[in-house]
């Protein structure tokens, strides 16, 4: 079986106009969208659009919410120009868990036929309730490199005048994401995501739950807890507002 469980660490770091940090332990679930089915079957534990200790809904991906995820994103695929033919997509995301759910960003890597990492679609939520979607291109072997245009209101303490570069390196038994916000041609943020593979087993699940069964209730706690800390700092507020597109629209680095 290709799904896997994903465990490691989550790290931020503000450059300015304070420097803050942050890093905490995290474990995901890596879902080839092709064998979800197949995946409830082999682990108990695990649910699909039903209620259970971890869970996977469709719905709680996509734009609009999907009914059947891998078909919403080979859809995607064929509208951004790409023929997904025989490709293999892996969704890397919280699952419910005690039926609660938060993904800041959620990653859909995208392997052709011959195993190379193509694209990887980035599925960013706010606290607003709002998603968003952003499709990388340009990938070989096992990294993707890219860049976009900020597009989507995250943070309060933020603008919107920014954009992303974006690293993707998938191996066998790891996965490194690193997305570096820029605004005015200056670094403002890096988030890094490093993360080991482990097999998704009932065990497997079992020892993540017990060593960290809240993961997504405390990721929206700790959200509001670093707010906090960045308002207490003088850090500027900016309320919602859209996104002012950047020199980066369309750029895709290789």
């Amino acid at each position: 079986m290709r799904s896997h469980l994903l465990e490691g660490t989550v790290e931020h770091r503000r450059a300015r106009p304070v420097r803050y940090g942050l890093r905490h332990r995290v474990w995901y679930l890596a879902l080839d969208l092709g064998e979800i089915d197949e995946a409830v079957r082999r682990v108990r534990l695990l649910r699909r659009n039903r209620a259970g200790i971890v869970a996977f809904h469709d719905a709680d991906h996509w734009i609009p919410a999907a009914v059947n995820l891998r078909a919403s994103v080979l859809g995607h695929l064929v509208r951004e120009g790409v023929d997904p033919t025989g490709w293999r997509v892996t969704l890397v995301a919280y699952p419910r868990v005690l039926g609660h759910v938060f993904n800041p960003a959620s990653f859909y890597l995208c392997r052709d036929g011959g195993g190379d990492l193509r694209a990887v679609v980035v599925e960013v939520h706010n606290t607003h309730g709002e998603r968003h979607l952003y499709t990388l291109h340009g990938g070989s072997g096992d990294r993707l490199r890219g860049a976009m245009a900020k597009a989507f209101y995250v943070s309060p303490f933020i603008g919107m005048e920014g954009s992303y570069r974006v690293t993707v390196d998938e191996r066998a038994d790891s996965l490194r994401i690193a997305i570096n916000e820029q605004e005015d041609g200056q670094p403002l943020l890096s988030t890094s995501l490093v993360l080991e593979r482990r097999p998704l087993t009932d065990r497997a699940l079992l020892r993540v739950l017990a060593r960290r069964p809240l993961v997504t209730h405390w990721t929206v706690l700790a959200i509001h807890l670093h707010a906090l800390r960045l308002w207490r700092r003088g850090v500027r507020f900016h309320r919602h507002g859209p996104a002012v597109a950047g020199p980066m629209a369309g750029e895709v680095a290789r």
